[in-house]
């Protein structure tokens, strides 16, 4: 069974040395999270997102689980728990894929061409049929929001404290204000 491991091994540092931040959990090559920028040309160009991949021991015989940290809102992904509905990780993974695959393919991908007809977030996929100028613009609200680096900071400051969500009130002040927040 030294082949798999071999192979997550190698997998996990190939992302490492390309143009991607990976972040180990725990010193161990099982889970990391790593930046992922939004498409060139797509209404989630200029975010960031951390994207949290776990590696089953079977991998890469077994799909690595992907899921975004830091809310977006797209028609395949969950808005609360950030699981990603993608047939080529879920359903038809190959050991013929790899981890560059999933950031520089599948999600770019995914991203840029939503479908809405089998989605995880309901409300963006049914916005997204009815009125797409109207779900662009909440797109563009989502990155601005949730998706900007000092955002990605904020939530690594949230995991070490425990927090789990950011407060959907966030235009007030108060004492849990983390360290560095601009007020607009």
């Amino acid at each position: 069974m030294s082949s798999p491991s071999k192979r997550r091994e190698m997998d996990v540092m190939k992302l490492m040395m390309s143009d991607y931040n990976v972040e180990t959990i725990n010193d161990g090559l099982n889970e990391f999270n790593v930046d992922f920028h939004g498409p060139k040309e797509s209404l989630y160009e200029g975010g960031i997102w951390k994207i949290r991949v776990e590696l089953p021991d079977a991998y890469p015989y077994k799909s690595p689980s992907i899921g975004f940290v830091n809310k977006i809102f797209h028609p395949n992904v969950d808005e609360l728990s950030g699981s990603v509905c993608l047939d080529v990780i879920n359903q038809s993974w190959s050991p013929m894929f790899d981890l560059l695959n999933v950031f520089e393919v599948f999600l770019p991908q995914l991203l840029l061409y939503p479908n809405p007809a089998d989605p995880l977030n309901g409300d963006a996929a049914s916005l997204m049929m009815k009125d797409r100028e109207k779900y662009d613009k909440k797109v563009k609200e989502y990155c601005e929001r949730y998706a900007k680096r000092e955002n990605i900071m904020n939530y690594k400051a949230e995991e070490q404290s425990g927090e789990e969500d950011i407060s959907e009130e966030e235009s007030g002040s108060s004492d849990n204000d983390i360290a560095g927040h601009v007020d607009p």
